[in-house]
């Protein structure tokens, strides 16, 4: 169910977060963070499973060595993160609710671009094997000059690689991190999933349990309306 009026508005692009929010992949990361934890002899600190949500990978790393009291295994323990990451993803690649069927109604409409803090070479092979890489124009993933979710770089950028300016495209994220991202760039907001407690998910302009959400797909269907003819 929708927890904010449906917006009076439509946009001329949409840019989705992958991890979370087209891909069931919080689970994987989750495994890989446990995984690296007990390979290293370390517990879990309490809570750290939200605190880890949405950030850059490389950041966790460090994260996850910083709260152990493991600093120095920073770089080890980066690196085997992404390691076990990608070998869960690979074994169980799996789409969230509704995320194909958006995805596939939406695409032939306007520009689709992915902001992700995600390696590229992880978000397109996900992004592949589950049928949808071909469905979006550009795909923007952090690094090199473009700053990791919350700063908005990358959700700028895909805005501007769609051909839109940030106030006319839309964003759709799970967490608060890529929300903070997408309003700083100047996108609107959709925020997907279980809804996080705290103020942040204020920012989002309408926030649905998935996206087979029926006032989602609703909304979605004046989106195609106002484009106009599908693209060829």
């Amino acid at each position: 169910m929708s927890a904010h009026p449906i917006p009076n508005w439509s946009p001329a692009a949409i840019v989705f977060d992958c991890d979370g929010t087209l891909m069931d992949t919080e689970r994987h990361w989750q495994d890989a963070r446990n995984r690296v934890f007990a390979e290293f002899g370390l517990k879990p600190p309490p809570g750290f499973a939200e605190r880890a949500q949405g950030v850059h990978y490389t950041e966790c790393g460090s994260l996850m060595a910083r709260e152990t009291g493991k600093p120095e295994l920073t770089y080890e323990m980066t690196q085997s993160l992404l390691m076990h990451f990608m070998t869960l993803v690979d074994e169980d690649p799996v789409t969230m609710p509704g995320a194909a069927a958006l995805v596939g109604l939406t695409a032939r409409h306007m520009p689709l671009a992915v902001a992700s803090n995600c390696p590229r070479e992880m978000v397109e092979s996900c992004l592949r094997r589950a049928g949808l890489l071909g469905h979006f124009d550009h795909v923007v993933v952090a690094g090199g000059s473009l700053r990791p979710k919350p700063r908005p770089d990358v959700y700028a950028e895909a805005a501007e690689r769609c051909g839109v300016r940030p106030h006319e495209a839309l964003a759709v994220e799970d967490s608060l991190t890529g929300i903070e991202s997408a309003r700083r760039a100047g996108l609107r907001v959709v925020g997907v999933g279980p809804r996080p407690s705290g103020r942040g998910a204020e920012r989002a302009d309408l926030w649905v349990d998935a996206l087979n959400d029926p006032a989602l797909v609703a909304w979605a269907h004046t989106w195609i309306a106002d484009a106009g003819p599908p693209v060829a």
